[in-house]
């Protein structure tokens, strides 16, 4: 008898014996909406680990007195590096053997690796449980982009990762729900340890109810299973050749830049500026910047598959409008002076910021052939998450703690990090030192996220060069599905 978890490759039955026939009825209907509730909240589980530091980052910086540009490696680089060079073998390997199991294993891993975080005793410590969250979370979205591609046709493809993706914002609004409530009311690594563990049994949960599915079948193209997947090399000629699609990729990956930029500082921001209570913050912002982000990650893949049966540049278009107004908005919200308002104008933002996700995966998708996805899927990744995770939060750390450094010294201070150890005044400092510390803190950080925030309108750029290659302005479209099935 079979264990639970094989990485056999079932791509014709999830177990010996099974008839392809049979195989494909266990994923008809009510099971396969209940898998990919399953991968949601596996996308769930791997966000709040993921972002976990951006609310308790202000806490970690305290404890173990290191700088914005360092907390900012660790929120990038530290995860990215590894995740992004893991990625693409992780989903080669996928391609070939049983996902369900994959992805499950990848999950326990990194949900020990976030739980572990919690006995950091340094910068160095931490970091490496980074990297080993890193290492986990590499093998979680491809092989999930290729299931559900394996369950739902191109036509409602775009909407289906949109759903799956709902995982990144319910991911930020645990993780700072959890993670705020969690630190205030004991500390930061009682946070991590909590936030890991619960992944273990989620991992227990999937191999137990998700079937590895036939692959190509939701393109009612049931050969793909016995066929070669194709090389590294032949599927990334295939998705970036498509100019269309290699500006897509470059907008999201500045996309990713500035929200993963933005991200680990904009609690943080609030805690500086308004001196809010962790719990206090993570209930608002969770909240509301989960609902904002939730709804315009659902609405940008709804509204795109159905704009997209009218003219397929809408999958660029909406995202390059939305990301216009989700900048400005943004830059309002931040510079706002009471807590209260700048968090309720959160609201718009985050429904046009978040709406780019579905689309641009659901043209990835459409465009892949189906032993192609997951490899498909790591290479987008890796400029993604390599340059928007990698580079994004360590560019912002350096944006804020220069502008930090230039409001402290127009306060007529000098030596910022000497001065204010870990961003905060001795405890014997005296009431100038004391409010120059936080003021320099609190706009520095606003000053960097503004500054940021700009990047939108380059990523807006490429989208609009996408849609126009897509036959935007000339009435037919250049980029089309490998596959028109319908489910």
């Amino acid at each position: 008898m079979k264990s639970a978890i094989s990485f056999e490759n079932n791509a014709g039955a999830a177990i010996a014996g099974e008839a392809p026939g049979e195989h494909l009825m266990a994923y008809s209907g009510r099971r396969r909406r209940l898998v990919l509730g399953l991968l949601v909240l596996i996308y769930t589980c791997n966000f709040v680990d993921r972002t976990i530091l951006a609310t308790l980052g202000q806490a970690i910086k305290v404890d173990l007195q290191i700088t914005d540009a360092q907390l900012g490696l660790l929120q990038g680089l530290a995860f990215a590096l590894f995740y992004t060079a893991l990625g693409i073998p992780l989903a080669r390997l996928s391609e070939r053997v049983n996902r369900v199991s994959l992805i499950a294993v990848c999950l326990v891993i990194w949900s020990t690796m976030t739980a572990l975080c919690g006995a950091a005793q340094n910068f160095v410590q931490i970091f490496l449980m980074r990297v080993g969250v890193g290492i986990g979370e590499a093998g979680c979205t491809p092989p999930a982009h290729s299931l559900i591609s394996d369950l739902y046709g191109s036509k409602k493809r775009a909407t289906a990762l949109a759903i799956y993706s709902i995982g990144i914002p319910l991911g930020v609004m645990v993780g700072a729900v959890s993670g705020g409530w969690l630190t205030e009311h004991f500390n930061w690594r009682v946070a991590m340890m909590v936030v890991g563990l619960p992944g273990v049994l989620l991992a227990l949960v999937f191999v137990l109810v998700a079937r590895e599915p036939q692959r190509g079948a939701a393109d009612q193209d049931t050969s793909a299973a016995a066929e070669p997947a194709p090389s590294i090399r032949e599927t990334a000629a295939h998705l970036f050749g498509n100019p269309a699609f290699l500006h897509i990729t470059i907008g999201a990956t500045l996309v990713g830049f500035v929200g993963y930029g933005t991200g680990t500082f904009s609690q943080v921001y609030f805690i500086r500026m308004f001196d809010l209570g962790y719990a206090q913050l993570g209930l608002a912002f969770g909240l509301i910047g989960g609902l904002s982000a939730g709804v315009g990650t659902i609405l940008g893949g709804v509204l795109s598959d159905w704009a997209g049966k009218r003219h397929l540049s809408w999958y660029a278009l909406l995202p390059a409008i939305g990301l216009l107004i989700a900048a400005p908005a943004y830059a309002y919200a931040f510079t706002r002076e009471t807590w209260v308002f700048s968090m309720w104008m959160m609201l718009l933002p985050g429904l046009f910021h978040y709406a780019y996700i579905g689309p641009t995966l659901g043209v990835m998708h459409n465009l892949a052939t189906a032993r192609m996805r997951a490899t498909a899927t790591a290479l987008f990744f890796v400029a993604v998450n390599l340059v928007g995770l990698g580079l994004g939060p360590y560019v912002a750390g350096l944006l804020i703690d220069k502008a930090t450094e230039w409001q402290f010294i127009a306060a007529g201070m000098s030596d910022f990090v000497a001065s204010c150890p870990g961003g905060v005044a001795p405890a014997d400092a005296s009431a100038a030192l004391a409010t120059a510390c936080h003021d320099a803190t609190a706009y520095g950080t606003r000053y960097g996220i503004v500054v940021m925030l700009a990047v939108f309108l380059w990523a807006a750029f490429h989208y609009f060069l996408a849609a126009r290659h897509m036959g935007w302005l000339k009435g037919k479209s250049r980029i089309s599905s490998v596959v028109e099935a319908t489910d």
